[in-house]
């Protein structure tokens, strides 16, 4: 880590801590850019720090959103000065109940629910605007499962932007309906998410005005990630939790999380620590928990079969190095059926109170399949992330849960439906 004078000085950008773009492949620096692939090798870019000193009252003076960690994120310095949606600074709750249920003594939930589209879509997409309005971008835009729409069509419709956002053709219809809402151009496209994306690469060299958060402007989107680790070890009391279990799409989610605790021990935040970290997908689409289980390196596509359509990446971007990170820290991935998904869902929402989307039913029954089969430590500190509200995926318990009984409108009937 150095420190150094504010990046603007040298690429003309003012993006924070920000001072280039380094490739995760051969390790080529290029200057900071809405540029998403290495002109040496084609590999993809992430951002690369000077960082400022930073301390913890600093941040803890900061705002109750991602923004009290600017100084550790590619945003411009006036980023708080722009409409947006401030997300972040989600509660963590001690979950002893689901705890008890799973056989993990020391639980925590991190409930991500609460950002303003009920995702953590919101944050990624904060930071993608803010660094896409610093690269002179006009329009907002992304492919989608459906948590990113929702996130890119009211974070441009706060900041005042047009915006397109691409979908499959067979997304859920609440996920459709939260993001038609903001009067985005929305368009559903014919086949997988993989087609779609596909599609908003081949758009994103055509169109030079139109930021696609995930595309173009992915190196800077991914980095919004971060803030979930950065708040996790925060709200522990400036710590790393022993063992953090996230659910995998395209992957980066997971990787950016580990790189934040990493960040945050370089920089003295918090102790030097050792932790684990656990991926978690549907079996329905499971490239990665695939290659994991297999010991190989490649990530072979697959054709997502799952009502988890949230994680329904059938080729992930960042695939091999959610391998990369889960085998250095000692984790693992692993996936789990879709009925065990509808019982991780009803499991979280009966225990704790949290209805979770796909996704969570994702993280809470492979964070029971890893106890079950040893390879998560009962005793040690865990996190699960929730990512997304249940109430976009309601297709995938609605035949599962509802009224225990109809009964006429007396005392003795409801006595009688309760067996008292």
């Amino acid at each position: 880590m150095t420190v150094t004078a504010p990046a603007q000085a040298a690429t003309g950008y003012d993006l924070g801590p920000a001072s280039a773009l380094s490739c995760r492949a051969c390790g080529h620096r290029t200057p900071l850019a809405p540029e998403f692939a290495c002109p040496q090798c084609f590999g993809p870019l992430e951002i690369a720090y000077d960082f400022p000193a930073v301390t913890r009252e600093e941040i803890e003076r900061g705002p109750k959103s991602i923004w009290r960690y600017k100084k550790l994120l590619p945003v411009p310095t006036t980023v708080e000065d722009h409409p947006n949606m401030d997300p972040g600074f989600t509660r963590l709750i001690r979950a002893d109940r689901l705890g008890a249920e799973l056989g993990i003594r020391n639980l925590w939930v991190k409930d991500d629910t609460g950002n303003p589209t009920h995702s953590f879509k919101d944050r990624v997409v904060a930071v993608a605007l803010a660094a896409a309005r610093e690269l002179g971008f006009t329009v907002l835009a992304c492919p989608s499962t459906g948590n990113l729409a929702n996130a890119t069509a009211a974070a441009a419709a706060r900041a005042g932007w047009e915006s397109v956002v691409l979908i499959p053709s067979s997304l859920e219809r609440a996920k459709v309906l939260m993001t038609a809402v903001y009067d985005t151009n929305l368009l559903a496209v014919e086949g997988t998410y993989d087609d779609v994306n596909r599609l908003a690469t081949e758009l994103a060299f055509e169109q030079e005005d139109w930021a696609f958060v995930n595309v173009n402007v992915r190196p800077y989107y991914a980095e919004g990630s971060k803030s979930l680790g950065y708040e996790i070890s925060e709200q522990l009391g400036w710590r790393i939790p022993a063992q953090t279990v996230i659910p995998v799409a395209s992957g980066s989610q997971l990787t950016k999380i580990d790189k934040a605790y990493g960040e945050l021990v370089s920089l003295g935040l918090v102790d030097e620590a050792d932790w684990r970290i656990f991926g978690a997908q549907a079996a329905g689409c499971s490239p990665v928990s695939t290659a994991f289980r297999e010991g190989t390196d490649v990530v072979r596509p697959q054709r997502p079969d799952t009502i988890a359509r949230s994680l329904a990446i059938g080729n992930p971007a960042d695939g091999p190095y959610v391998l990369d990170t889960v085998r250095r820290t000692g984790g693992a991935v692993t996936d789990v059926t879709d009925d065990e998904v509808r019982d991780g869902i009803r499991l979280l929402a009966r225990t704790e109170g949290i209805f979770a989307e796909t996704a969570g039913g994702v993280t809470v029954a492979n964070a029971k399949k890893l106890v079950e089969s040893g390879q998560l430590d009962p005793d040690a500190d865990t996190v699960l992330l929730i990512t997304g509200d249940g109430l976009k995926t309601l297709d995938a318990i609605e035949h599962q849960v509802g009224p225990k009984a109809t009964v006429p409108s007396t005392s003795k009937a409801v006595r009688e439906a309760l067996g008292l």
